[in-house]
Parts: structure tokens; C-alpha cells; sequence
């Protein structure tokens, strides 16, 4: 839905030649303009109207002095410098560009009719007058010579299979008439042909076309050739077709014109000849005439050049040249260009540049140039209430497509209505002031300005057939002429309608680098005529004009990217630079092709879009990749060439916000975020409708979609909740399918105080209970719909209650004061929602109903009461709850609404009214598997029931219930408790098996316990309590003693020996094994045993010192080769990463490896991936971790590996000091001093050692972030990737540890001084 619109136009008069131009070419590399006339050939250019070359013609004879000579091609040649020229004579001329010399490269005897160079201007095609193609290559080398009329179709011939005659075969609609229709003969081609070969290329440069007349049938005829001169296809005979042609630059069509009996087309053939759509002129077939048709070098403008068949009162054909465009398999006329009669101002050469796709070129029988410059825009409406239409108006030759988003989406080409004029439009501006958006205004090419508006009167919107009118159309309510010189086709541009009766258009200026301001006025006098008011120079061509709706600033755009504020409201117009708060002038760095002013943080900027899909703020470039862009209200909506669509509110961000928002790239880090959403590929935003959610898309092959961007619908919903607007912002949530919940966490105090309101305005039963279902615990503003980091966090209630309670219950509460008749259903769906189901409550809610029915009208009878819960609840948990209740009535009442088989319920419920009350509870319970409360009911039951309690205790493991349901001095407390030891001895619990045992008396059974779990201290007392007698006292002693030496606890085994088992020297060896030396010697002696002195206690202290001293030995080796290797681990990690860092960067995730905390990267055959480790179980993350961390050389992590094994070992030694004081104090008594020496002296090197390597193998700042790499030595290349590692997040945590520097015990005192 674009219009094509002037952003500039150059028109330059300066040049005067002999004669009439007749061809010209655009140099690509420079823009100046190649003519040639009958006369001359010459360079100029228009910028500065300067003749930059040229050379004579009939000079050197290659044309007639008397005028009568034709140029019948022109090309430049950038490869070569030179343009060639081809005459009717015959000669091919090339004229040197920077010598102004021409040179005749070859000659044709029959003279030459056209030329023609390919694409690529590798090859040339000649045209003679013998009827003949002369293909040759840029060197002028023939490569062959056919004749342009064939008898043979060509290569792509099709092929008949034979099925059947066309007698025989169905012809559709025409039926069989048309099989016996004769074929209509060609007619000849029209009088005003010139009867000359047209040549047009593909952009590919494989393929040509000639269209020449046909010797028999005088027709005319198109053929297709490929890149060797080979004959392609010829066309069907074709009635009427013109001689027109051109190929489309993107290759699938060749366009041409033809007269139909009542039309005149515009016809496409395909490479194969045949006829593939078309589309009418808005001309009758005898009106006028088609010179040519030129494809613009992107494929999107279709020129049409035109010229009246009969001349007007003043002997004069009028000249035209249209713009066309496709979109939706419709063409519009865009554009059209309306030269007059006078024959000096009519074009005689037009084509497109080469370079730029928009820029048209047009020579004037007088030698005057004009080139028009085009840019795509959208004509939307700029209102921000909701008396705007979003109106959008596409152009279509004298109509005017208006439609309106607000009210209907239709599909171009329809639309909600049709404005039809006299004349085409080339312009269309809707009005700017507040409240008056809808109206517009159209610029006619007939230089006229028609004003539409709304109709001041009311219409009915229902018709008399029982439609109703969404759209009321438009009416012309006045035309203006401009009072503006306009000696060239828009001459007046850029309009823009500001309030009712001010217009501002731009018109060339005075200097070809200037443009004026017209500020226009009706005349005073009421007439029809728009009068100049004020004029303002600008100095630079103004290529757009935009106005802020909301600021009513109006900004202009130069070419080369300036920007100029219009001070308009005020007596005299100015025009000054644009600037910042801080009085800077503000520039584009380069030309945007669309504008658009909004607030950001509250100063007003210019936006723009480049050709480049770059997004600038003055000179603030936001975002590349931007395919469109527009502003509503305080929102900024972007479409991206990665397919997203991006909507920021403006009055939150910064620039630097905006520019940080925009780069995000929507990972998955972005699902949640509300100003992202994906679009279909090639997606333009055509408008947004102002104060709603709607955003109207078009795609690439012209249809539209509506999307409801989150951003836009979060913003409406919190402003309609924020102002208690419950209904509106419910229903768009639930429309869009926007989470419920959001009603309340957006404002949980507001809502909880207002929840009266929130009922009165839903007032539906069923909108309520979807609120109510809908109801979670998650809190959405959080999740599903984070709030912007500016806006102000909402306090939570206080409240320890759970959400959906608090909601449930606050609802409830209110409906039951306001209504319990009307809003019954809903208070039962409070209860079932609940987080803990209040089920039994809501059937007694029901129960109630049946009892007591309610007599108000439209009241819920209990039968709906119950079906509805049926809804909500599964019938069987709600005949189980039912049954819970222990109320039969109610259970009969659901089980007659559910499914139940009478023959199943009834029979089970007999037999529970024939039970006892307490039994019977028990019976529900347990089948409803509620068995602590089932074991409650039990035990009041009796005792003739206790062994089945005791049973459903052993079932369900409920001993600590049942142990509180007796009393402690009852049989029953006995029986539960044993069995509850059996329990626990089961489960490896048997001291507390004892404690039980015990305190319920039966010691036999808690001494049995108490050994088992080697609880030596409660066995003794309990075999003294029993008593047993002395010797299987002690052999009790010896057991327990044993089992305590077997868990390495040799202090309490001799404590048992020497006390209650009465063996002393067990109870030495015990101590000297365990290395309780001191406490061995004092058994030894109170005992006085002292010959196991030297039988076995010094035996055992020097082989003691001997593994003490082999394994102090044994970790200082390893100590000293960890970190001897963590050293070298570190200096190959160190060049490994800065080699990487100088080449390119680490560009993945594993990029930590190369930080100083992380692990090290070698040229290992070893290597590391996270993502095939399995963390399933606990088992498999410590095998993975003890994999990463492993010791061999070269492992990925091996750094790491060492550093742990040090500090582990720096924590065993540490751990020596008083084992090892301990051993030198005995070793002094016995006079072991050099063994103790030795010992102490070992020790205290090792000791040393460590404490002296930790600040080694820990430096300060390893576990700190790493700073950037920079500094002299440092590359760019280093430096960028050293940025973007510090970025990058850790790969996990696990990855990131590094073990901490052990703490050693320095005060802990160990030395001997006897030893010094």
C-alpha cells in the first residue's frame, strides 16, 4: 500500500544544441547525460549545467550537414571510457570521452535501424536495413549475421503428443463452437509505426527479443534469441500489438503494448512467446499512442510514454508519461506526468539511471533536462485519539483506494471506499491538526487541489437490506488551484496539509541547489485559488518534509542528509538549524528515504530510514537491518530483515536504551520479552490504528495481516486497569488470550480493594468463573509479562496466604454480600479453585440448595448447582469427597448426576448404614485410603477391634499415630511399640529400636538391639538392669569390644575390656594399636604390666615413626611434582590463550578456557564438551567431575586437577600436628632422640615447604574477574576478543570453581623444645 512520491526533481535549461536531441545515455559512473542529435553528440551535466564534452557529427561525414542524418542508438561504455553511437547510415561511431575524438569502428552498407548492447556490454546487436541481426562483441568482432525473420518457431518448439484433434478437445466455456471458429486473420500493424526493429535484453544478458513487422502479414512479431544467436521462440500471432517492447529486468516477462477493439493494454509475453497477463490503460484505443515502455533497474516502475493521437484546438498533441506499479496481481498508476501541448517542452528521449532504481531521466525537444527522483511512502493518517480512522490512501491513476484500519482490514486492491477524480493524482496529504485526521487532500496532475471530508450530517448506518455501513466514504468538499508557476510537471511538491485552510508544498528554488517553502492559502476573495502567502529559501534541495502531531514541529530533510526546522506559526516563516538540548546542530550522516518525529526521554527527535535499512536519531544511527518503521502515539514500531517486529515505548528509554534494545537478537533469553515478535519474512508495517493494539502489516506479495504486538496490548491493558476499566481490559485478554492472571498481579492492592467494581463490570456469571479458573500461583508480571525496568514495581500483599486463596477468597466474600442467589455458581468455583479444594463446602453449598431452594428469580436450583461442579470436578473425586462427608444424602445426590451404576453404589452404601458410627467412619476412610484418619475412627472402635488396627499400623507404617492414640501404661501402647522396634530394626534403626524396647520393658529385646547397633553404653546398662551374671557380663564386654575395634573406636573397646571384661593386656594392645600411647602406658602401670612395655609398646612407637617419616616423604614428593607441573600447565595455557586472542578471537562458549581461572587449553588430543555429559543423577555428575578433573597430562582441566590435589595434601599434613606430638613426646620418654629429631625436623621442613608454595600456587586475583587485554603489545584483534570473553557467561559454575587456598594451623603447638 505505497505510493510513489517526489522527493526531487532537477530540471536544467542551460544547454543549447543544434537540431533535436534524438538519443541519450546516462553515464553510470559520473551522471552526466550523453545526447546526440542530428548534429552533434555531447556530455553534460545537469547538477551544474556544464557542457562537459562534445564533438561534431557531420564534421567528419558520419552525418548530413542539412539535418536529415538519425542516430538510431546511444550507449556509454564505462569499460572503455567511450560512447558508441550507431547512425542510419550505417557507421558504428565511438566517441572517446576524454579526447572528445570520434572514431568509426564499422560500417553497414544498407545502413542500421537500431543498436542495442547487452547487460553486460560484452556484446553488441546491429539491426539493418537488409532485415538482417548483426551480433558482435564489445571488440566489434562478428560473431554471426541472421535475418531477423524466420520461418522456424525455434529451439523452444512445443510438442504435440497427439492426443486427439481439436475437433475432439474440450474448450471450455466457449463450448464446441469454437472448434469450427475460423482463425481471425492479423491485422496489419497501425499507420503511425514507424515500422522499425525493437531490441530489448533480459538483465541476465542471456536472452534477447526483437519485435519487427512481418513481411507477409505486415504485423508485428516478436522473436527470442539466445546469447549465441540462436532462434529461441517466435510469439503467437498477436492482433494489434504495438511497438513498444521492453524485458523485464528481473527476467520473467517482456512487456509490450496492444489496441484491442474497445481497449488498449499493456500485454506481458513469456521467453516462450505466449501472452501472460495484462492491464488496461485508463485510455480509449484511438486517444493515444505508446512510445515506449522502460522497466525502472529493480523491476518495481513501469514506464508508459505516451502521446495524444489527435492534436487539440491548438494543432498540439498533448505528451504523458505514467508510472506503474504491481502489487497483489493488480497495477496501479502512480504516477502521472503531463508535458502540454507545447511541442518544445515535449519529451523526445526518456530513460532510467542505471544506478539509482528510482531516478527517471527526460530530455525536451528543446534541449531541457529533467530528472525526477521517487521514494516509496506510505500516505497514512497522523491522528493519536480514537477519532482517527487509520486511514491509509494508495493511489491508483484518478482514483483515490482510502481505507480504513480502524473499522475493516481489507485486502488490496479493494478498500473500505473510492475517491474518483478528474485527473490522476500524483499526490495525496492528510490533514495534520487534531480531530480532522480523516480528511485528506489530492494533487491532480491537471495542477489541482481537491479536499475531502467527513460528512458534517448524520447517515444511518443501516441500509435498507440490512447491512450496515462500517465505513462512511468521503466528500469532496472544495478544489483549489495552487497559484504557483508550474512550467513543469510537478513543479510542486512535498505537500503538506498543516491546518484547515494552510498548505505547505516545496518548489524548485532560484539556484539548482536551493528549494522554496510555499506557505498556501486560499484567497481571501473565496475564490478557488490558493495564493502564496509567505516563501521561504531554503539553501539545499528539501527531499522531505515531515510534521509531529503531537509537537505540531515541522522538519525538513536536505539531500545530503541536513536537517532544517520550519517555524511556521508565526508571521514570518523561518527556516533554522536543527539542534539538541545542548544547542548542537543535529545532521543525518547520509540521506534517509522516510522521517518520522517522536519524543525520546523527553527531548523530540528525527528519525529516519536509509535506503541501507539503517535507523537513525539525528545523527544517532539506532539500528541496522531495519526494513520499516513507524510511530504511534509513545511508541516506536520497527520491522527488521530478520524477520521480528520490535515495539519500544519511547518515554522509558534513552537513545542508548533504544540502541541496546534494538541489537538484542531475540534468543531464547528473549522469549518472554514483550517488545519482540516474530513476523513473516519481507513484512512492512503499512500502520498502527492510534489508542489500540493493532498493528497492520503488508507482506511481499501485497496481502495484509493485523497483529496485536504484546507491547502494545500490555500498555493499553495496564492503562485500563490502572483506571479500573475491568470490562475493556478483559475482554481484549481474552480475545488476544492474554493470561487472566494479569488483572490481578499487575495491581494486586487496587484489585483486592476494588473487587466490587471488577464483579458490577463483568456482571457475567461465566466471565467470572474463567477468571477464577484461570487462576495460578505464578505471578505473570514476573514470567509471562515482565514489567519494564522503569515502571514502578506494584507492592505485593502482605498477606502469608497463598495468591489463588487470596483471590478466591476475597471474591467470595464479595459475592456473597452482593448477590449468593445470581453469583452461585461463581462462589462454588471459588471454593473448588482453591489451592487446598474446599470440595466438602462447596456440596454443602449444594446440599443446602436442595434443602432449602432459593425463590428469587434467574436463582441457581441445586441440580445446575451440582451439574456445574460436575464441570469443574471429576465425578468420581466428587463422589468421593461426597462420601468423605459421611453425609449419605449428599452422596446419593451426586451419584445420581454422575455415570454410577446404581447396582454399585447402592449395595456399598446399605452396607455402611449398617455399620457403627465409629466403624463406619472407618470404613469410608479406608476406602477412600484416608487412613490416619481411618486408624482415628479404629481406635475408638473397641478392643475387639485392635488386632485390625494393629494390622492397618503395620500396612501404612503409621507406629508414631497409633503410639498417640494409647496410653504409655496400656497393653496396647506395649504391643504397637514392639512392633515398631521390629519396624525400625528393619529399617537400621536398631538403637531406637532399643530405646523403645526398653522403655517399654523388655530389656532382653533391648539388649539384643543395643549390641546390634554397637550402643555399648545402653547394652552395659541394660544387662546390669537385668542383671546377668559376671561372666556373660563379660562375655558381653568382649563382643561389644570386638565390634568397637572392627569400627577403628579403640579407645572404647580397652574401656570395656579393662572395666567389665577384666582383661588388662587387651585392653593395652587395644591402646597401643590405636596410638593412645599415653593412655597405654597408664593401664601398664596401674596394672603393672610393664614387661608389655617391651614387648610390644616401643616395637609399636618406632613403627610408628618409620610410616609416619616414609609417608611425610612420600607427600612431600608429590607436593613438589604437582607443582613443578601446575607451573608448566600454566605457561603453556598463558601463550596458548594469547595466541588465540591475537589471531581472531575466541568466538564460542568454551572461550573461558583461556581465562586465568579457568582451565587450560594445550595441544591436547584430549578434548572437553559439556553437553555429553549426563547430569541425570547425582552418580554421574561426581563421575563427570572426577573425569574433568583428572590428573593425566594434558587433560582439559588438568590445572584445575592439581591445584586440588595440593590443597588436599597441604590439608592431610596439616592435619599430623597432634598425632605426630603426641608420638615425639613418647619417643623422648624411651630415649628415641634421633628418631625424634628426625621425625620433628621432617615434619617441620614439610610444613614450611607448603605454607611457603601457597602464595605460588594461589596468587592474589585468581578468582577475579580478568581485566581487558590492552596495552602497547596488545592487537586490536586481541583486545576486541578480550572484551567480548569478559562478556561472555560462564559456561556453568561447576566449570568456573577453583579451589580455594587451604588454611594451615600455625597456633596449633606440636614441637618438642627438649628437641631443638
Amino acid at each position: 500500500m505505497r505510493n510513489l512520491k517526489l522527493l526531487k526533481s532537477l530540471r536544467s535549461s542551460e544547454l543549447q544544441g543544434p537540431g533535436s536531441p534524438q538519443c541519450f545515455s546516462v553515464r553510470a559512473d559520473t551522471g552526466s547525460l550523453l545526447i546526440a542529435s542530428q548534429y552533434c553528440i555531447t556530455e553534460y551535466d545537469p547538477r551544474t549545467g556544464q557542457v562537459i564534452s562534445e564533438a561534431s557529427l557531420t564534421a567528419d561525414g558520419f552525418l548530413p550537414e542539412d539535418g536529415s542524418g538519425v542516430v538510431v542508438g546511444l550507449q556509454d561504455l564505462a569499460e572503455l571510457e567511450s560512447a558508441c553511437l550507431a547512425t542510419a547510415g550505417g557507421d558504428v561511431v565511438l566517441f572517446n570521452l576524454n579526447t572528445c575524438q570520434l572514431e568509426c569502428v564499422g560500417s553497414v552498407d544498407r545502413g542500421l535501424t537500431s543498436m542495442s548492447w547487452s547487460p553486460d556490454e560484452e556484446l553488441v546487436i546491429l539491426t539493418t536495413g537488409q532485415e538482417t541481426i548483426i551480433m558482435m562483441t564489445k571488440d566489434f568482432e562478428p560473431i554471426t549475421e541472421v535475418g531477423i525473420h524466420q520461418d522456424d518457431f525455434g529451439e523452444g518448439k512445443f510438442i504435440t503428443v497427439g492426443w486427439g484433434k481439436k475437433e475432439t478437445q474440450f474448450h471450455g466455456s466457449e463450448g464446441k463452437q469454437a472448434a469450427q471458429r475460423k482463425i481471425q486473420e492479423v491485422q496489419p500493424a497501425v499507420s503511425w509505426d514507424d515500422h522499425r526493429p525493437r531490441v530489448t535484453w533480459r538483465g541476465d544478458g542471456q536472452l534477447f527479443a526483437v519485435s519487427a513487422i512481418c513481411p507477409q502479414t505486415g504485423a508485428r512479431k516478436v522473436r527470442v534469441w539466445n546469447r549465441e544467436g540462436v532462434l529461441q521462440a517466435t510469439s503467437e500471432p498477436i492482433n494489434g500489438l504495438e511497438q513498444a517492447l521492453c524485458w523485464k529486468p528481473s527476467g520473467s516477462l517482456i512487456a509490450s503494448t496492444q489496441r484491442h477493439p474497445n481497449k488498449h493494454s499493456v500485454v506481458f509475453m513469456e521467453k516462450n512467446g505466449l501472452l501472460h497477463g495484462d492491464f488496461a490503460l485508463p485510455l480509449s484505443k484511438a486517444q493515444a499512442k505508446v512510445k515506449e515502455l522502460l522497466w525502472n533497474s529493480d523491476s518495481a516502475v513501469l514506464v508508459v510514454w505516451l502521446e495524444d493521437m489527435s492534436a487539440g484546438e491548438d494543432g498540439q498533441a498533448n505528451a504523458y508519461i505514467q508510472l506503474w506499479t504491481v502489487a497483489n496481481y493488480h497495477w496501479y498508476l502512480k504516477q502521472s506526468l503531463e508535458f502540454g501541448p507545447d511541442p518544445q517542452k515535449v519529451p523526445v528521449c526518456v530513460c532510467w539511471d542505471p544506478e539509482r532504481p528510482l531516478r527517471l531521466h527526460v530530455v525536451t525537444r528543446s534541449w531541457t533536462s529533467i530528472t525526477y527522483d521517487w521514494g516509496w511512502t506510505t500516505e497514512r493518517s497522523t491522528g493519536l485519539d480514537a477519532t482517527d480512522n487509520a486511514s491509509v490512501a494508495v493511489i491508483d491513476g484518478e482514483k483515490i483506494l482510502v481505507t480504513t484500519f480502524r473499522q475493516c482490514l481489507v485486502p488490496p486492491p479493494m478498500c473500505s471506499f473510492k475517491l474518483q477524480l478528474k485527473s490522476p493524482v500524483n499526490q495525496v496529504t492528510f490533514l495534520c491538526q487534531p480531530e480532522g485526521t480523516n480528511q485528506l487532500a489530492a494533487f491532480t496532475a491537471d495542477g489541482q487541489i481537491s479536499i475531502y471530508t467527513q460528512d458534517s450530517g448524520e447517515k444511518s448506518n443501516k441500509l435498507a437490506d440490512g447491512f450496515r455501513v462500517v465505513s462512511h466514504p468521503l466528500i469532496l468538499q472544495k478544489s483549489f488551484r495552487p497559484a504557483v508557476l508550474q512550467d513543469v510537471p510537478l513543479a510542486l511538491r512535498q505537500l503538506l496539509w498543516l491546518q484547515d485552510e494552510l498548505f505547505l508544498g516545496v518548489s524548485p528554488g532560484l539556484l539548482p541547489t536551493s528549494s522554496t517553502l510555499l506557505m498556501l492559502r486560499p484567497s481571501q476573495d473565496g475564490g478557488d485559488t490558493l495564493t502564496v502567502r509567505s516563501e521561504v529559501e531554503v539553501d539545499g534541495v528539501v527531499v522531505s518534509v515531515v510534521h509531529s502531531s503531537q509537537t505540531g514541529t515541522v522538519a525538513l530533510q536536505l539531500e545530503d542528509g541536513r536537517i532544517r526546522k520550519l517555524i511556521w506559526d508565526c508571521q514570518e516563516p523561518s527556516v533554522e538549524d536543527w539542534q539538541d538540548s545542548s544547542s548542537c546542530s543535529i545532521n543525518f550522516p547520509v540521506p534517509c528515504v522516510q522521517m518520522a518525529l517522536c519524543s525520546i526521554g523527553g527531548e523530540e527527535y528525527l528519525l529516519g530510514l536509509t535506503e541501507r535499512s539503517h535507523l537513525y536519531a539525528g545523527d544517532s544511527e539506532l539500528a541496522s537491518s531495519v526494513s520499516s518503521f513507524a510511530i504511534c502515539n509513545d511508541f516506536l514500531l520497527v520491522t527488521t530483515h530478520s524477520h521480528t517486529c520490535r515495539c519500544l515505548q519511547l518515554s522509558t528509554l534513552t537513545v542508548k536504551g533504544l540502541q541496546a534494545a534494538l541489537a538484542s537478537d531475540g534468543g531464547q533469553n528473549d522469549q518472554n520479552d514483550e517488545t519482540l515478535r516474530r513476523v513473516e519474512r519481507g513484512s512492512r508495517i503499512v500502520t498502527v490504528v492510534p489508542q489500540d493494539t493493532r498493528v497492520i502489516l503488508q507482506m511481499p506479495r501485497g496481502n495484509l495481516e493485523t497483529i496485536h504486538h504484546r507491547a502494545l496490548v500490555l500498555a493499553q491493558l495496564r492503562k485500563w486497569l490502572d483506571s479500573l476499566k475491568f470490562r475493556d481490559a478483559f475482554e481484549c485478554m481474552r480475545k488476544l488470550r492474554i493470561n487472566l492472571n494479569f488483572i490481578y498481579d499487575h495491581n494486586p492492592k487496587a484489585f483486592l480493594e476494588n473487587i466490587e467494581t471488577f464483579i458490577k463490570q463483568l456482571s457475567s456469571i461465566n466471565h467470572i468463573n474463567l477468571f477464577l479458573t484461570e487462576l495460578k500461583e505464578e505471578d505473570t508480571t514476573g514470567s509471562m509479562y515482565p514489567r519494564s525496568e522503569s515502571s514502578p514495581v506494584q507492592p505485593q500483599p502482605a498477606s502469608k496466604q497463598k495468591k489463588v486463596d487470596v483471590v478466591c477468597d476475597a471474591l467470595r466474600s464479595v459475592m456473597d454480600s452482593m448477590d449468593p442467589n445470581k453469583f452461585c455458581l461463581s462462589i462454588l468455583t471459588a471454593y473448588v479453585k482453591k489451592t487446598v479444594p474446599e470440595l466438602e463446602i462447596a456440596l454443602q453449598k449444594v446440599h443446602e440448595l436442595r434443602e432449602n431452594p432459593p425463590k428469587a428469580p434467574g436463582a441457581v436450583s441445586a441440580e445446575e448447582a451440582l451439574k456445574y461442579l460436575l464441570f469443574l470436578v471429576n465425578v468420581n473425586d466428587l463422589y468421593d469427597y461426597s462420601l468423605g462427608t459421611y453425609d449419605f444424602d449428599l452422596v446419593l445426590m451426586v451419584a445420581e448426576k454422575s455415570q454410577k451404576d446404581p447396582k454399585e453404589y447402592l449395595p456399598f452404601l446399605n452396607m455402611l448404614k449398617s455399620l457403627e458410627p465409629n466403624y463406619q467412619r472407618y470404613t469410608i476412610d479406608k476406602h477412600l485410603k484416608r487412613y490416619r484418619k481411618a486408624l482415628h475412627h479404629l481406635s475408638k472402635c473397641g478392643e475387639e477391634h485392635f488386632p485390625e488396627a494393629l494390622q492397618l499400623v503395620k500396612e501404612q507404617k503409621l507406629y508414631s499415630e497409633a503410639l498417640r492414640l494409647y496410653s504409655a501404661d496400656s497393653a496396647h501402647y506395649k504391643t504397637l511399640s514392639c512392633a515398631y522396634a521390629e519396624h525400625l530394626v528393619e529399617q537400621q534403626q536398631a538403637e531406637q529400636a532399643g530405646l523403645l524396647l526398653w522403655r517399654c520393658g523388655e530389656p532382653a529385646r533391648a539388649l539384643q538391639a543395643f549390641a546390634t547397633s554397637s550402643s555399648w553404653r545402653n547394652a552395659i546398662c541394660v544387662a546390669q538392669q537385668i542383671p546377668l551374671p559376671p561372666d556373660q557380663l563379660a562375655l558381653l564386654a568382649r563382643d561389644l569390644a570386638e565390634k568397637l575395634n572392627e569400627q577403628r573406636r579403640y579407645s572404647e573397646a580397652a574401656l570395656l575390656l579393662d572395666q567389665y571384661a577384666k582383661d588388662c593386656e587387651e585392653a593395652i594392645l587395644a591402646l597401643i594399636t590405636g596410638a593412645s600411647w599415653e593412655e597405654a602406658l597408664r593401664l601398664i602401670y596401674m596394672h603393672n604390666r610393664q614387661d608389655i612395655t617391651e614387648t610390644n609398646l616401643k616395637p609399636a612407637i618406632l613403627e610408628a615413626v618409620n610410616t609416619q617419616t616414609s609417608f611425610l616423604e612420600a607427600q612431600v614428593g608429590a607436593f613438589t611434582r604437582h607443582k613443578t607441573r601446575l607451573a608448566v600447565v600454566r605457561e603453556q595455557k598463558e601463550k596458548a590463550r594469547l595466541d588465540m586472542l591475537d589471531e581472531d578471537g575466541p568466538d564460542c562458549a568454551d572461550a573461558e578456557l583461556y581465562s586465568e581461572a579457568s582451565s587450560v587449553m594445550t595441544n591436547s588430543k584430549y578434548s572437553h564438551s559439556n553437553s555429553r555429559i549426563s547430569s541425570r543423577s547425582s552418580k554421574n555428575r561426581r563421575k563427570a567431575e572426577r573425569k574433568k578433573l583428572s590428573l593425566k597430562e594434558g587433560s582439559p582441566m588438568e590445572d584445575r586437577a592439581l591445584m586440588f590435589a595440593l590443597a588436599e595434601i597441604i590439608t592431610t599434613v596439616d592435619k599430623m600436628r597432634e598425632e605426630v606430638h603426641n608420638l615425639l613426646k613418647v619417643l623422648v620418654l624411651f630415649q628415641f632422640d634421633k628418631q625424634a629429631e628426625k621425625l620433628q625436623l621432617t615434619y617441620d621442613e614439610a610444613l614450611q615447604m607448603m605454607e611457603a608454595a601457597v602464595p605460588e600456587v594461589w596468587p592474589e586475583g585468581l578468582q577475579t574477574s580478568q581485566a581487558p587485554l590492552t596495552g602497547p603489545n596488545s592487537t586490536a584483534n586481541s583486545i576486541m576478543a578480550s572484551f567480548q570473553q569478559q562478556q561472555r557467561p560462564a559456561a556453568s559454575q561447576q566449570d568456573a570453581e577453583v579451589p580455594t587456598a587451604p588454611k594451615m594451623r600455625n597456633g596449633v603447638k606440636w614441637k618438642l623444645s627438649v628437641l631443638k
